[in-house]
C-alpha cells in the first residue's frame, strides 16, 4: 500500500505543469508551499514594474532642484526628502530581490513555510513603501506644474 501511494504521488508530481514563477527548479508544483511561493512572487511581479516610475520621478525631481537655483530652502529640503524616500523604496526592492532565496525541496517543509511567510511580510512592506513613495513623488511633481 505504501509503494502504491508513493507511485501515485510520483506520477502526479511528474504530470503537473510547472509554475510561471518557477525559474530555478527549487520548488516543484507538488510542494505544499508552492501556493505561498506564488503569492510572494505575485506581489513582486505586481510592483517590480514600478521601479521605472521611481527612476522617472527621481530624475524629474532632481532636475527641478537643479534647474531652480533660487528655490526656497524648505521646498528644496522637501523635494530631497521625497527623492530620498524614492531611493529607499528602490533599494528595498533591490535588497529583497538579492536576499530572496527559495529553499530547495530537500528542506523541511515547515522551515520552508516559515521562510516564505517571512518573505511575504517583507515583500508586502516593500510594496507598501514603493507605492507610498511613488504617490508622494507624483504629488511633488504635480505641485511644480
Amino acid at each position: 500500500m505504501r509503494y502504491l501511494l508513493f507511485a501515485f504521488l510520483f506520477v502526479m508530481a511528474c504530470s503537473k505543469p510547472t509554475s510561471h514563477h518557477e525559474t530555478d527548479d527549487t520548488m516543484g508544483e507538488d510542494n505544499p508551499n508552492q501556493a505561498l511561493y506564488d503569492q510572494v512572487m505575485d506581489i513582486h511581479d505586481e510592483v517590480m514594474p514600478s521601479m521605472g516610475e521611481i527612476a522617472r520621478l527621481k530624475r524629474e525631481l532632481n532636475e527641478e532642484i537643479k534647474n531652480s537655483p533660487d528655490m526656497v530652502a524648505e521646498k528644496k529640503a522637501q523635494l530631497e526628502m521625497v527623492i530620498s524616500n524614492l531611493d529607499s523604496a528602490s533599494n528595498a526592492m533591490m535588497d529583497w530581490m538579492h536576499t530572496f532565496n527559495p529553499l530547495p525541496d530537500s528542506i523541511d517543509q515547515e522551515t520552508a513555510r516559515e521562510y516564505l511567510e517571512t518573505e511575504m511580510e517583507k515583500i508586502k512592506k516593500v510594496r507598501d513603501l514603493m507605492n507610498e513613495s511613488i504617490e508622494k513623488g507624483q504629488a511633488a511633481a504635480v505641485k511644480k506644474n
